[in-house]
């Protein structure tokens, strides 16, 4: 299944040139162009594609205001920006509406190929998880019950652990406990809260609600570090080796990917290390749907 895909640009050159490379290269059809924002809103509404290429600068309407009205409206598709612009401000902005991609100007076919590969890969991770997530939905507990005793969550965490390379942090300890209470314990197919996590893990490790509370809130930080650990990872291999298979597959699927090129920036311009964020619960889901995905295969 190939991505459908609208482009929004004034410039019918440049429109021209990226059909001809999408159709050549087989990774996306175009179901349509438009020439500016607000013909393009209507169409993106209306046709619903998975991704647009959208210019930034535009007459009548620029792309991040093309995208704020989409977004409003319930598009949830994934945007490319096209720009020959360099103000940093304007792609500060644009990062900031959650663009995870440019294409720049003059139209280069490598580039575009490239990002739509990228694309094209993190679509489908968010599809195989969407997957396992309605999967779940309708599984069976006692069939999974079953098929759960051949395979321990111990063992299929800690090997998601391993490429992630934080299976010797502290907090991968807690991470494992964490899945083993959320899968063996609860006997249900729904992700608990992050507090009901902390708590029941906690729990194991102490007898006082006082020691309780206070545990839960190291936990939550010894667990902060290994993911951001892993994300540190994640950003060294994708810096040496941007087609590594575990940076492909890893990366967009358990970081948020701006996070990820972010920390690549960092690491690339060798700024001042900084303490960085990570989505927590994006992360303890992802590991908790792909946990359960392998114990079912």
């Amino acid at each position: 299944m190939t991505l459908s895909i609208i482009i929004v640009d004034d410039d019918i050159v440049c429109r021209s040139m990226l059909q001809d490379i999408i159709d050549e290269c087989g990774i996306g059809e175009v179901l349509g162009m438009a020439e500016g924002g607000m013909e393009g809103t209507r169409m993106i509404l209306k046709s619903r594609p998975d991704v647009v290429l959208i210019d930034l600068l535009m007459p009548d309407q620029d792309g991040i205001e093309t995208i704020r009205q989409l977004k409003n409206s319930g598009y949830n598709g994934k945007f490319i920006m096209i720009s020959q612009v360099e103000n940093k401000d304007m792609v500060g902005e644009a990062y900031q509406k959650r663009i995870e991609f440019f294409i720049h100007k003059p139209i280069n076919r490598v580039e575009v190929e490239h990002v739509l590969s990228k694309v094209n890969e993190q679509w489908k991770y968010e599809r195989y998880v969407s997957e396992i997530k309605q999967s779940l939905a309708k599984l069976d507990i006692g069939e999974f019950s079953a098929v759960r005793k051949e395979r321990k969550v111990r063992d299929v965490v800690k090997t998601i652990l391993v490429d992630l390379g934080i299976v010797g942090e502290i907090g991968s300890k807690d991470i494992v406990a964490l899945m083993m209470y959320a899968i063996e314990e609860r006997q249900v197919t729904s992700f608990p809260s992050l507090k009901e996590l902390y708590e029941a893990v906690a729990h194991t490790y102490k007898q006082g609600q006082k020691d309780v509370e206070k545990e839960s809130k190291a936990i939550e930080q010894r667990i902060r570090r290994t993911i951001m650990a892993a994300l540190n990872n994640m950003a060294s291999i994708g810096l040496t080796d941007y087609s590594n298979p575990k940076f492909e597959y890893y990366a967009p699927l358990y970081f948020d990917f701006q996070d990820v090129r972010m920390k690549m920036k960092v690491m690339d311009e060798e700024q001042q290390p900084d303490k960085g964020k990570v989505n927590i619960k994006k992360f303890l889901q992802v590991l908790y749907m792909e946990t359960l995905e392998k114990l079912n295969s």
